[in-house]
């Protein structure tokens, strides 16, 4: 039992994992759905409603209105006269997105009351007309709705108010999945009493902020209260009844005939909002005055409601904007009555699961049995599928998939499983380098072995040649070139601190290291990051490594390197100037990089150039009269030949150093690169292939 833990512990790791996944997503806490509402938005961001005409017109509480008529709330007779003129133009309805929750301040009572008015100037006061009735009577005479506002504490002046709207319904009571307030906020119950309608402007709460969706039916004190907009179209088409049919899992249709609302079964309607436009608003002081034309009002649904900034009724959007409140309830309108508006099917939420679940298992699977390069193709078809998937059903449907939520699952899973690979895959190279190093009790053997790690350079030498001459059996120097593609090959020469089998063992870990991120085709500076984070972890207590990492591009005749505390880099061109390139970075496995900008590459041309690399056991090396080479000498070597190409540059400088004596005083490692040689590169290329 144990061995079978042992063996599939990464599988019981991931079914863990997955578990929890499906878990939260279950629960759906606040943050699972702000994942979620990512993708939501996104569909109304990318397909944005663009209408130039409306049937909902907003009178605007603005700022020129606020100029003329003063701080808010305004007399009572302003919003008289204003819906008195905007009726004169035969809209369907009228409704106020304002609370009328107090007594005019400006009615004889409250003038009294306030300055404590002697009795003989109170007769007078009392002759004059109360604004309070004077908007009554008004209301009374118009097809109007007041806003109602859901609370969860008693108010000033609240009361038990009653809904103007009928509600029959079939297949159940509405009141069983209806979103309850104990208590609501509204207009003076004389104001409200004299009206046709009472439309509630309560959003749910929202995480973000962000206005996505409004209950079109609620309850204030266990009576159901239509939404705002509804209760517009519904004394707009002169109805009095909302009829509501359920299932056994809620709500599913609202009808204020002629239209039928699909929602959630809690009555919940998911906005799909226009681009604003701007001629939809007009002035509260230009209607009452009555500049505007009386076609801007006719057979449309009017809102007022208020833009100033001062008056704070602002929301925002899944469009990414802000906008006034009583817009919102103007989109409701327009989805309903247009039949545009988004569903958000509860069969989706466990639709979405079962695919979650598949997708994450697959990517998976696949990331343990395949090379990651192709397991990270799956994981991008994956991605690219689900948002194909979920824009279809926007474009189609009008109806909300979530797409955030399963690429999430989905690159938890896959970056889990990438993990387990990469651990794995170092476990066997660390498993299989302590076995070779058990095996390597004598240095010939280890030098033996050592030098199976460097590769066959005589594939490359037309553009790029290197050898490596060890000081002892094992050599503390490497180098390496891996092929990519049929232009692009990464190289590399390094030189490890110290001598012998330790050394070597060093040199082998950043040589696998090395091979396993170029093989991947990751950016030079991302093979570098990788290199020098593993030789961290790998605690060879006391080394480092100096080395120069490259990648030369045969297509574009670029390199691309990073000289990590290593010898200067010398370049020349066909007329022998030389250029000595210094390190920019500290020698490899130091100290951990924490982030990949930490590493910076160059790039040159190699355009009639030659790039040398070499290690210090080239300048430190003796010559015949016993005096060390230096950089100035591997300079007089180049001057002094006739044919310059990789393997005759590598090839003089070690004949200078090794000239037989009896032993070297360090290792001797020389890496030459140039592209003269072109139509031999290309012919190579084409050998290669074959191969």
């Amino acid at each position: 039992m144990k061995s079978l833990i042992i063996k599939y512990k990464n599988y019981l790791i991931f079914l863990v994992l997955l578990i929890l996944l499906i878990t939260l997503k279950i629960i759906n806490p606040s943050f699972i759905k702000s994942i979620s509402f990512i993708s939501f938005d996104l569909y109304q961001k990318t397909f944005t409603l663009k209408k130039d005409d409306s049937n909902v017109v907003i009178i605007d509480i603005d700022e020129e209105s606020l100029g003329k008529f003063g701080q808010f709330p305004w007399n009572r007779t302003v919003f008289a006269k204003i819906i008195e003129n905007v009726d004169f133009s035969k809209p369907k309805s009228i409704a106020f997105d304002v609370f009328f929750a107090e007594r005019d301040k400006q009615s004889p009572e409250e003038i009294i009351s306030a300055y404590n008015i002697i009795p003989s100037d109170v007769k007078d006061l009392q002759n004059l007309k109360d604004p309070d009735e004077v908007f009554k009577n008004q209301l009374s005479q118009t097809n109007t709705v007041l806003a109602v506002l859901g609370s969860n504490i008693p108010s000033h002046g609240n009361y038990d108010r009653s809904p103007k709207a009928k509600f029959f319904s079939k297949g159940g009571n509405p009141k069983n999945f209806t979103y309850n307030f104990p208590y609501s906020i509204g207009s003076l119950e004389k104001l409200e009493k004299s009206v046709k309608g009472l439309g509630s402007i309560s959003f749910l709460d929202q995480s973000d902020g962000v206005i996505r969706s409004l209950p079109l039916i609620v309850r204030f004190n266990e009576k159901l209260f239509p939404t705002l907009g509804l209760e517009l179209i519904r004394t707009g088409t002169k109805k009095k009844n909302l009829i509501v049919k359920l299932d056994e899992a809620g709500i599913k249709e609202i009808n204020v005939r002629p239209y039928k609302i699909k929602s959630d079964p809690n009555a919940i309607m998911w906005i799909r909002y226009k681009q604003p436009i701007r001629k939809q608003y007009i002035s509260a002081a230009k209607v009452f005055d009555g500049d505007f034309d009386e076609s801007f009002f006719k057979d449309k649904y009017v809102l007022i409601g208020a833009s100033a900034q001062g008056l704070f009724d602002l929301v925002k959007t899944p469009l990414g904007i802000t906008i006034p409140g009583v817009e919102v309830h103007a989109n409701v309108i327009e989805n309903i009555t247009d039949d545009n508006y988004l569903t958000r099917n509860p069969q989706i939420y466990i639709f979405e699961l079962i695919f979650s679940i598949i997708i994450a298992i697959i990517t998976f699977l696949f990331s343990q049995k395949i090379k990651p390069k192709f397991s990270l193709a799956i994981y991008f078809v994956s991605i690219i599928f689900v948002i194909i998937f979920g824009f279809s059903f926007f474009l189609i449907r009008s109806e909300l998939v979530d797409m955030s939520y399963p690429i999430f699952m989905l690159t938890i899973t896959f970056l889990t499983g990438l993990y387990f690979r990469f651990i794995e895959e170092n476990k066997i190279a660390l498993l299989n380098l302590q076995k070779e190093a058990k095996l390597l009790k004598e240095r010939e053997l280890a030098g033996g072995v050592q030098k199976s790690l460097f590769p066959d350079i005589s594939a490359y030498e037309n553009f790029i040649y290197a050898k490596n001459i060890p000081a002892r059996d094992v050599s503390g120097d490497y180098f390496d070139v891996v092929s990519v593609n049929k232009d692009e090959y990464f190289f590399t020469l390094a030189d490890v601190s110290g001598k012998g089998v330790k050394a070597g063992m060093y040199m082998a870990k950043a040589s696998s290291i090395f091979r396993t991120l170029a093989n991947l085709k990751f950016p030079l500076e991302k093979v570098v990051y990788g290199v020098n984070n593993e030789l961290v972890e790998a605690k060879f207590k006391g080394m480092f490594v100096t080395a120069v990492f490259g990648k030369v591009n045969l297509a574009t005749g670029e390199v691309t390197f990073i000289n990590a505390g290593h010898e200067s880099i010398m370049v020349f061109d066909k007329n022998k100037n030389f250029e000595f390139i210094k390190s920019d970075l500290p020698p490899i496995g130091i100290m951990k990089y924490f982030s990949e900008t930490m590493v910076k590459s160059k790039t040159m041309s190699l355009n009639e150039k030659t790039f040398v690399v070499y290690t210090d056991g080239v300048t430190e090396g003796y010559l015949k009269n016993g005096e060390e080479l230096g950089a100035e000498g591997v300079q007089k070597i180049v001057n002094n030949m006739k044919e310059v190409t990789p393997k005759s540059i590598v090839d003089s400088i070690a004949a200078e150093l090794n000239w037989g004596a009896e032993k070297l005083r360090d290792d001797i490692t020389c890496l030459a690169l140039n592209l003269e040689n072109t139509e031999l590169i290309k012919k190579e290329k084409k050998i290669i292939k074959k191969s």
